[in-house]
């Protein structure tokens, strides 16, 4: 009995390992649009090189993920919901990837606001805008790790509220490069952020529905239907 158990018990630790895996770069891309927004409140090249460090330990931690991944899929043959996971991690990390990538471009983005005088609505929106979305990501990566079918559901109507704040950031920015024409030359870069910021908690929905997906083996949107 215990040698016909053991293959299913190291089946089961490699699986836990892969959401250790998931939860290790989702940390990182979480501390990763912190510092971007740190870079575009005060400045800092050691703040860029960081977030640009963090990208690439990003990368590199999700190549090995979905060499993890594969192997098992190819040693263990899973199926069901223990396949959905599997493939779920690697579109999550995927995700967490090109969310790295979008917060260097913010913190880039920055770089070139550097010294400028920025007006104070469109500062406000946009950290509005970046502490929903960095509240978006957390609960993006937990649904996925706690398996939480209800917060990851919580992420569409989160990102209703990202999506208001972009459209309002967007009519205080374009305000401002009317009443000062000089300065479209840098308020372009908070149209860009803004944008950025948008992408991100695109992919923190993306990631709330492949949970919904794993768990339900069913689209977001179907499960609404239903409803």
């Amino acid at each position: 009995m215990e040698r016909k158990k053991y293959p299913r018990i190291l089946f089961r630790k490699r699986l836990k390992e892969l959401k250790e895996d998931v939860n290790e770069i989702g940390q990182i891309a979480i501390q990763a649009h912190k510092n971007s927004i740190e870079a575009f409140n005060d400045y800092d090249d050691d703040l860029l090189n960081k977030v640009i460090k963090s990208r690439q330990k990003v990368e590199e931690l999700n190549f090995y993920l979905e060499r993890k991944c594969i192997s098992i899929i190819a040693a263990e043959q899973p199926v069901a919901m223990d396949l959905r996971f599997i493939e779920a991690c690697i579109k999550v990390g995927s995700h967490l990837k090109r969310i790295c990538s979008l917060a260097v471009n913010i913190a880039e983005a920055a770089k070139n606001l550097k010294g400028e005088e920025i007006p104070p609505r469109p500062i406000e929106d946009l950290n509005h805008m970046a502490n929903l979305v960095q509240m978006m990501l957390s609960k993006g990566l937990y649904a996925f790790i706690d398996q939480n079918m209800d917060m990851a559901r919580e992420l569409r109507h989160d990102d209703d509220k990202v999506d208001d704040l972009f459209d309002q950031s967007l009519e205080n920015i374009t305000s401002s490069m009317f009443q000062n024409k000089d300065s479209i030359s840098y308020l372009i870069y908070l149209l860009f952020i803004a944008r950025f910021l948008e992408r991100i908690a695109d992919r923190a929905v993306s990631m709330g529905d492949r949970t919904i997906f794993m768990i339900t083996c069913e689209k977001p949107k179907r499960l609404e239907l239903k409803k």
